[in-house]
């Protein structure tokens, strides 16, 4: 649990020196307790006491990356049990499980989808983080030989899953670079795999038959002077799972239990065969908390709404999705183009340029900032008004972009009409369509007429 700034004062040298630059050790401690401050800052510290400090004010959940550039995951370091506290930070990855076993044209058919794949929702892109590779065949070359295909055709990160511990290294070897996860790391392998997982520098993916188990492997791990981790506690089913996910997430963030401080991992790929339990799975166990899913499916159908689901979740409930504000140019727009207005809300630029754009027909969308508010709020709270919308106007000369005088206004907007008539003057102001989905009909009507 995270320490308090008295409890951090005790341990100072209580010099007063200044040299930290705050006035009193105290100020310092309440800085460092609410991370505005570093230790390093404090020049007298004895190493003794910062190394007890450093320990003490660690993140209940370490963060674990994997693989490298713009492919890395990054799972861990949460900070609340609900998202309504505070947020979640880390979105879990999702993985794709490809077996050794599986046909040819299997393999290259989700090889290629993890390369094509990319969806894009209100700006955000929505991809798949992973490929876990499974050691199923029994044929050594043969895993290698997917490993391989894999690092030198995609630039996702890795997850190997195999139990012999020799092969698992040995293909470890090939990709370490990626720096991939290497799972299972048990009890029983772990004495072999600790000077493997030292010298590659990789993850280790520690799997037990329940949480005491997973302690005992992480307590050793630990110990042996390995730090990322990634724990299966060994559910068999959902329910099993979201039972040990939120244990381990609450001895964690609440009791301080350093040996389950590490993100999860949960396998709905091998809990059930139906497509559809296995969906439900994912996403229960996406929600209850695991930091990586891996289950068996390439089909954007099912797909779709667990990446959908996965952004939802982890948008910041704090800040309102924003877009720049300014006036877009959405497709070539010339000095004959309608002009349209709506809030920088992330979701009404991307419902109307989208609108536009199926409409064929290139217009200026006027985004003006509303901090992130929608039309009905920002015009309540006074920031989508007529006097707002001129100084947007004069300040992004829109005026000099078209020669028509004519602007279209959200339809929810009526009583926008009267103000924006006032303060611009020489403009007809057009009430648009109430839906999104009917702007590209009412330009083609009314624009064109």
């Amino acid at each position: 649990m995270a320490l308090k700034g008295a409890e951090i004062m005790k341990m100072l040298p209580k010099t007063n020196c200044k040299e930290c630059g705050y006035a009193t050790c105290f100020a310092f401690a309440m800085k460092l307790a609410t991370g505005g401050a570093k230790l390093e800052d404090c020049p007298y510290l004895d190493p003794q006491v910062k190394a007890q400090l450093e320990a003490a004010m660690a993140p209940p959940i370490k963060l674990v990356t994997i693989g490298t550039g713009e492919n890395t995951l990054s799972i861990g370091e949460e900070q609340v049990m609900f998202r309504h506290e505070k947020t979640f930070f880390h979105e879990p990855g999702i993985a794709i499980l490809i077996s050794d076993k599986g046909a040819e044209s299997e393999i290259e058919e989700k090889l290629k989808h993890i390369n094509t794949f990319d969806f894009e929702r209100i700006g955000q892109k929505l991809r798949i983080n992973l490929l876990a590779l499974c050691f199923e065949s029994g044929d050594k070359d043969k895993f290698q030989a997917l490993v391989k295909k894999a690092y030198q055709t995609t630039e996702a990160a890795l997850i190997l899953i195999c139990e012999d511990t020799d092969v698992l290294f040995s293909a470890a070897a090939l990709c370490a670079d990626r720096k991939p996860l290497v799972y299972p790391i048990t009890n029983e392998n772990m004495n072999v795999a600790i000077p493997k997982l030292k010298k590659l520098g990789v993850a280790a993916g520690v799997k037990g038959q329940s949480i005491d188990a997973v302690v005992s492997v992480t307590s050793d791990l630990k110990d042996a002077g390995i730090e990322d981790m990634v724990l299966d506690p060994g559910f068999k089913n959902m329910l099993e799972g979201i039972r040990d996910q939120t244990l381990i997430r609450r001895a964690a963030l609440k009791k301080g239990f350093r040996p389950l401080g590490y993100p999860t991992i949960a396998f709905p790929c091998f809990m059930y065969p139906d497509r559809f339990q296995e969906t439900l799975a994912a996403a229960a166990l996406m929600t209850k908390y695991a930091g990586i899913v891996v289950w068996s499916q390439a089909n954007a159908h099912f797909l779709l709404p667990l990446l959908v689901l996965r952004f939802n979740i982890f948008s910041d409930p704090r800040r309102p999705m924003t877009v720049e504000e300014k006036a877009y140019a959405i497709g070539n727009p010339d000095e004959n183009s309608p002009v349209l207005i709506s809030t920088n809300y992330a979701l009404d630029y991307f419902i109307v340029s989208a609108a536009i754009e199926e409409g064929n027909m290139p217009a200026y969308l006027c985004i003006n900032n509303t901090e992130g508010l929608g039309v009905m709020a920002a015009w309540t709270s006074g920031k989508f008004n007529g006097e707002a919308i001129a100084e947007f106007f004069k300040k992004y000369g829109v005026a000099d972009k078209v020669k028509h005088r004519k602007l279209i206004i959200p339809g929810v907007a009526k009583k926008l009409v009267a103000e924006l008539e006032e303060e611009l003057p020489g403009w007809e102001i057009i009430l648009g369509p109430l839906e999104g989905s009917d702007i590209p009909k009412f330009l083609s009507e009314q624009w064109k007429a």
